[in-house]
C-alpha cells in the first residue's frame, strides 16, 4: 500500500503541473480572448448565405 503512494503522489503532482502549463499556454495563446462572438456567429450564419432565386433546374422533377 505504501509503495503505491510513492508512485501516485509524484504522478499526481506532475499532472497538476501539466494541466497548469496547458492552461497557461491556452491563456497566452488567445484562447479566452473573445468568448461571446462564436455564440453570435451561429445566429449570423443565415444572413451570409445568398438568397434563393427559385430557379432550381431540378425542382419539380420528382426525384
Amino acid at each position: 500500500m505504501e509503495a503505491s503512494l510513492y508512485l501516485l503522489i509524484p504522478v499526481s503532482v506532475a499532472l497538476v503541473f501539466l494541466m497548469g502549463w496547458v492552461f497557461w499556454r491556452a491563456l497566452h495563446g488567445g484562447q479566452f480572448d473573445d468568448l461571446e462572438r462564436p455564440g453570435y456567429s451561429i445566429l449570423d450564419e443565415d444572413e451570409k448565405r445568398p438568397p434563393e432565386t427559385g430557379s432550381d433546374p431540378n425542382r419539380g422533377k420528382g426525384e
